[in-house]
């Protein structure tokens, strides 16, 4: 076990000295607030705990055609993605391979907040740079690029508020996976929203998985269950399945917060001209990969960067549903890129405490 040990820290001493000698010194700031210190030479992983769902899948194609941009116009030499299917065991082992594959850049979304912090402390201590993005890695090395997801929560809340004022109200609430960072931290957001709406109630609650066939059986299991719904909390992906299986109990449709995929808001076009149906659509883009990606890029070139980078999620309303939905490929999930020189906005706007540029609707 000593020989082991020993062999470890003599790599890990030669990996940080190799990492070392990448030439990213000679860093200039342009007056776009980006960084040009040379990255041509370093590779960037994407490590995903999970890609079971549309939305994890246009997140790897995100990153996909971020990353082969970049390497197109020279501004990086390589990169790759792995997917661990849920498991955290795994997600680990493919972050010591990439440790060991001398990546430059790691940009992990994790599949557990605390799990893999041995695997992201490694990474830091053999000189690279990791960056968490939607999951709340507390390894202090890390840096973060996420949503506040206490935002998230206020804002299913004060819709239903809107629309519900005081008048008692009963709540189905569509967590994502078990055990997932980004489902704790967004449910803990609705938790504190909920405690300023005294009359909405949960009284039923089921994991969607963000997927739309797990969420509508899911929900169907429980709905027997539970009396008349006034509205469903969503985390995404999970809104057609949910109004699938209130149809299919011959239930009324509730409001539903929508998840900005195409099948939701399509359903809810088909309700508003049918019925006047309302409500509006919430989430997280999959090109916050893309977000992840230049944050790296950034650091490696120079550029100083806050521990925690704040972006925003994407709403849709009703008057801007046409607009989003023309922009959605079928099952797909609406989305907007995330370019170098908008994610630099975004530091910067994080560095000087100001309000982060937001998404606008196509036009």
């Amino acid at each position: 076990m000593n020989k082991m040990r020993h062999a470890w820290r003599k790599w890990r001493a030669a990996l940080v000295l190799g990492l070392a000698l990448v030439p990213m010194l000679a860093s200039i700031t342009r007056a776009d607030g980006i960084a040009t210190g040379d990255t041509s030479r370093i590779r960037i992983a994407f490590s995903n705990s999970y890609a079971g769902n549309s939305f994890r899948q246009v997140m790897i194609r995100d990153f996909q055609d971020a990353a082969a941009q970049a390497v197109k116009e020279g501004k990086i030499k390589g990169y790759t993605v792995v997917s661990s299917n849920a498991s955290v065991t795994e997600q680990a082992s493919q972050m010591q391979n990439l440790i060991l594959q001398g990546y430059n850049a790691i940009i992990i979304l994790a599949g557990s907040d605390t799990a893999l912090n041995g695997a992201v402390k490694d990474a830091c201590d053999a000189g690279i740079v990791v960056v968490a993005f939607a999951s709340g890695v507390t390894e202090p090395c890390a840096y973060r690029v996420d949503y506040d997801l206490d935002t998230y929560g206020q804002a299913e809340m004060n819709y239903f508020a809107s629309r519900f004022g005081t008048k008692p109200t009963n709540l189905l609430e569509i967590r994502g996976l078990a055990g997932d960072g980004f489902d704790k931290r967004l449910h803990a957001g609705v938790e504190k929203a909920l405690a300023e709406y005294p009359n909405f109630k949960i009284v039923g609650q089921v994991y969607g998985e963000w997927t739309s066939t797990v969420a509508q059986k899911e929900v169907a299991g429980i709905l027997p269950s539970l009396p008349t719904i006034g509205g469903v909390l969503t985390q995404g992906g999970d809104g057609y399945g949910a109004a699938m299986a209130f149809e299919a109990a011959g239930r009324k449709l509730p409001i539903i917060i929508m998840g900005n995929r195409q099948d939701e808001l399509a359903l809810w076009k088909k309700e508003r001209a049918a019925e006047g149906y309302e409500t509006i659509s919430l989430g997280a883009t999959p090109s916050v990969s893309q977000a992840a990606f230049w944050v790296a890029q950034q650091i490696l070139a120079g550029k100083k960067v806050p521990k925690f980078v704040q972006v925003p999620l994407l709403q849709i309303h009703q008057d801007d549903l046409d607009a989003w939905l023309a922009k959605v490929p079928d099952g797909g999930v609406a989305d907007a890129d995330f370019s170098q020189a908008l994610t630099v906005a975004i530091i910067d706007a994080n560095a000087d405490h100001k309000p982060i540029p937001g998404i606008p609707a196509p036009k």
